[in-house]
């Protein structure tokens, strides 16, 4: 499948398994730092590349280090990044990821991500693709006017589409993206962003209130597993057990999971579990692409725990 992903693009410096967590005016060691891809929407383009899917990517960095790291990431995992702009008046973000076995707290600093705009994206970008993916539809402020514009011309052309939200930091969440999602296929929210766009602390009725006779609703549950209502009934899947690393970019890589099985018209049970297994492996290192499956060694994992 060739998949074309829009969106920020940026690395993350990771402080892995903190001492306590830090508080103001106090300082606290961890157990491990490293400097690697970060970005939901990039993390979800990397494990779409390793999965065997063949991969576009628009977006815009600064011409700086960070920018040049990304890119040549990307360029490395064969992933096409000939629509990235190297704007000479804005510098490359950065997200500081403070991390532990079961959670995490980030710091951003927008840079390329808060001005990125899409505004040189033409409908011929999308010749040649099957499918478009976005993320972090909160986070970025200049593209968040634009994702129904570019989804329905992607759909235009023929593509499926799909969202991840990402988490709002202003947390009004906003009825935008009720409107937005008229054009997506499928909708990847985790327990938190379900919660905040719909305003249910019930996950099925949640899923429920965001039936539009069109979008599909996965929702990401942690340590609960993932969800969704399909043809009427409910489907779940439960997580798989392994010795945590690094939680970063599971979310991500699980959309990577779930699309790859989708788009090849699995049934439901299997793109869950298939998105449900890469998440889980993608857990066994630090940052968000170093433990990133193939699409072998995720059936691997499966065949070891389930009967497919």
């Amino acid at each position: 499948m060739k998949i074309l992903v829009i969106g920020e693009l940026n690395p993350d410096l990771i402080l892995q398994n903190y001492s306590g967590f830090p508080a103001l005016g106090k300082e606290v060691t961890v157990e491990d730092c490293v400097l690697t891809m970060g970005s939901a929407t990039a993390i979800c383009a990397m494990a779409l590349a390793k999965l065997g899917d063949q991969v576009g990517f628009v977006s815009k960095v600064g011409p700086d280090t960070y920018g040049d790291f990304c890119t040549s990431i990307l360029k490395n995992a064969g992933i096409d990044v000939s629509h990235v702009e190297h704007d000479p008046t804005t510098k490359t973000g950065i997200t500081v990821s403070v991390s532990g076995p079961r959670d995490r707290a980030l710091i951003t600093y927008l840079g390329a991500m808060g001005v990125f705009d899409a505004s040189g994206v033409t409908p011929e970008v999308f010749d040649g693709y099957d499918h478009l993916h976005m993320s972090t539809y909160f986070l970025q402020t200049g593209l968040r006017p634009h994702f129904a514009r570019l989804m329905q011309q992607a759909r235009a052309k023929g593509l499926t589409t799909s969202l991840d939200p990402g988490f709002d930091p202003a947390e009004t969440w906003g009825a935008d993206i009720i409107e937005t999602l008229k054009h997506a296929d499928v909708f990847f929210p985790n327990e938190v962003e379900l919660r905040g766009v719909t305003g249910e602390a019930d996950e099925e009725l949640a899923l429920r209130s965001l039936a539009n006779g069109h979008t599909l609703t996965v929702a990401k549950l942690g340590s609960r597993g993932c969800m969704t209502i399909f043809e009427g009934r409910t489907c779940k899947q439960s997580p798989f057990p392994v010795r945590t690393v690094d939680t970063t970019g599971a979310g991500d890589t699980f959309n990577a999971g779930f699309l790859h099985a989708w788009l090849r018209h699995e049934p439901i049970e299997q793109c869950l579990r298939f998105g449900a297994a890469c998440g889980a492996i993608s857990t066994l290192a630090s940052g968000g692409t170093s433990s990133q499956p193939t699409e072998a060694q995720a059936l691997e994992f499966l065949r070891e725990r389930v009967n497919v």
